[in-house]
């Protein structure tokens, strides 16, 4: 396995120079976290390198001054976004400093790596006064080495904060959601040996159900290194030799797997050793595949019963990063009945992640090709082919992650169909695990042939097709609910990825006046929404957007939105409005009938 070649090799074609590898699962190896409070600095002008704030000078003479300091500054948790920390940083969109001290005892041997889960939107880090690196995507884990810029005891670590939205980036100059800023996530000081496991997968066999696959790579790259991958539980220990390339590919048989499922989410632990390295994780086995139109997991039919939420805290106005807010938003997804989360609209956080694996909760994870990105840019494909390799390269071993989402509501063209065929192809070399799909939203009522049709081709490149159609509120109905038929992605299975529309919580009466945002209007409008689904032939999952009310910038609508988008079925304080017991209920009915 090497993880990068395929990305290597697009880079290569467009004259593009890449960037370091990222190891697996760092959250489970040895690290001391640099969580906390940091000291910032506020720089709407984008002053500070100039003014070499990196440096963290102090005046030494009687003539001599510095226009700044981060002694005595302002602080930030990290992690947590600026945006709710500091309320005259609510709208914010530039560039902040963060820095601290941190104590290092090196040992001999020893690799450091200054691990970053995500910075909002992108950054430049310096260590000791000097920039050792730099990311952009404010949704995926970069890593840096430090081994040889760290010195032993005090170290001071600055690092640049930029959350402008621009042209080339992903997701690009507008979406509808909040735009937070910050480190928002985990850092960590990672350790490893001198020659240590950096990428793995333990994946199931997608046609055996009692061979698991195991690939891994070191570094440096060498060969006849011994590798042991250990099972206990299912008595089981293989030892691996490394080629010339420093990667192992084996197969190990097992017997008495017991598989991961909502309903039993069994969680293996698997222990990968090499000389003076471990890696001790947990792990769940399971295939996802379609056959015709029909989902199977373990090989048997599903229909996912999901629904979407943003990385948020609504009640609050921040960013979930916790285990604690894992845990909040996942317990109302599995109170509505869900089996699945897609994730919206971009890779979250590795406690949700894992938090949802252990819950037994399926994942779309996606990346944010949202909407009018620049897809004839060729800078923005290397973006975006980056914050794909870096997805799916942290969440390999996740078993919860059954669909990686490429993109949402994209318009066809061709410079759009190049686009997403590069991504598809990346993601089939990475990963062959996995269902690949995407959201579109291009589905339209024909009234000659009196059905909902697509004419975008491209859909067939996908292994399922999500489509968002908001009938009754971005679009009218044609015609009573239940008379509307559906020939859309035959031969695929299908899932309505976003269906719904707003309401403010307590507001009643008019369920027929969508400008009423009416709870009695949603309602009426979800009931209507399930009477068509049963017209959707290869409609294999429904997923309401959105859990909660989530903040958008551009919701303006005094006294019902006020900067919220109020699609959710709970309220920004959690209250449930009445679309949530329709929803609640039609679960439990496709759960008792599937079952």
């Amino acid at each position: 396995m090497k993880w990068l070649f395929s990305f290597f090799a697009i880079l290569a074609c467009l004259n593009i120079h890449a960037t370091t590898d990222l190891m697996t699962d760092a959250d489970v190896r040895k690290s001391v976290s640099l969580n906390g409070e940091w000291s910032i600095l506020i720089d709407p002008y984008c002053k500070g390198e100039e003014m070499r704030v990196f440096e963290n000078k102090k005046a030494q003479t009687k003539t001599e001054f510095y226009e700044y300091s981060f002694d005595g500054a302002m602080k930030l948790k990290v992690p947590g976004d600026w945006n709710h920390q500091i309320p005259s940083l609510d709208l914010y969109e530039g560039t902040v400093w963060y820095a601290r001290h941190f104590s290092v005892e090196k040992k001999n041997g020893q690799r450091l790596f200054l691990y970053f889960s995500a910075v909002s939107t992108r950054c430049n880090v310096f260590l000791n006064g000097r920039k050792i690196g730099n990311h952009e995507g404010g949704f995926t884990p970069f890593q840096i080495e430090v081994t040889k810029n760290i010195l032993q005891g005090d170290n001071f670590i600055c690092v640049e904060v930029n959350n402008e939205r621009r042209a080339n980036t992903i997701p690009a100059l507008v979406f509808d959601w909040w735009n937070y800023g910050g480190i928002t996530r985990d850092v960590m000081l990672v350790s490893t040996p001198a020659i240590y496991i950096d990428n793995y997968s333990i994946t199931l066999d997608r046609e055996k159900n009692n061979i698991i696959n195991i690939c891994a790579d070191i570094t440096p790259r060498c060969k006849n290194k011994c590798i042991t991958l250990s099972i206990p539980e299912l008595k089981n220990t293989l030892c691996m030799t490394t080629n010339d390339s420093g990667q192992v590919h084996a197969k190990l048989r097992v017997r008495n797997l017991q598989l991961w499922s909502p309903d039993v989410p069994k969680l293996y632990k698997v222990v990968l050793t090499m000389d003076k390295d471990t890696i001790t994780n947990k792990i769940g086995f399971r295939t996802i595949s379609t056959h015709g139109e029909d989902i199977l997991l373990n090989g048997k039919p599903i229909f996912m019963r999901s629904v979407s939420f943003h990385e948020e805290i609504a009640s609050e106005c921040r960013r979930a990063y916790s285990r604690e807010d894992a845990q909040k938003l996942l317990n109302e997804v599995k109170k509505l009945g869900c089996n699945m989360v897609r994730l919206a609209h971009y890779p979250q956080n590795e406690n949700i992640i894992r938090k949802a694996e252990e819950m037994g909760i399926i994942l779309w994870e996606e990346v944010p090709v949202w909407q009018s990105i620049d897809f004839s840019n060729n800078e923005t494909l290397i973006k975006a082919l980056k914050m794909l390799e870096e997805m799916i390269c942290r969440d390999i071993n996740r078993c919860s992650i059954c669909f990686w989402g490429l993109s949402n509501e994209t318009k066809p063209s061709v410079a759009r169909n190049n686009f997403l065929q590069s991504m598809i192809d990346m993601t089939r070399r990475l990963d062959k695990t996995r269902l690949i799909a995407s959201a579109f939203d291009v589905a339209y009522y024909n009234p000659d042939k009196e059905k909902f049709v697509i004419d975008d081709k491209f859909i067939d490149s996908f292994d399922v097709v999500g489509i968002n159609k908001y009938m009754g509120w971005y679009a009218p109905w044609p015609r009573p609910a239940e008379e509307i038929a559906w020939d859309v992605a035959r031969g695929h299975p299908l899932i309505i990825t976003e269906f719904g529309g707003e309401a403010l919580q307590g507001n009643y009466g008019h369920e027929d006046w969508a400008s009423s945002w009416s709870e009695d209007y949603q309602a009426e409008l979800y009931k209507k929404n399930i009477r068509m689904f049963k017209n959707i032939p290869n409609l294999r999952g429904v997923s309401p957007w959105v859990l909660y009310d989530f903040r958008s910038p551009f919701r303006f609508l005094p006294g019902k939105q006020d900067g919220w988008n109020r699609k959710g079925l709970l309220s920004d304080k959690g209250q449930k409005k009445k679309a949530w017991s329709i929803i609640h209920d039609y679960y439990l009915e496709l759960k008792n009938t599937n079952e």
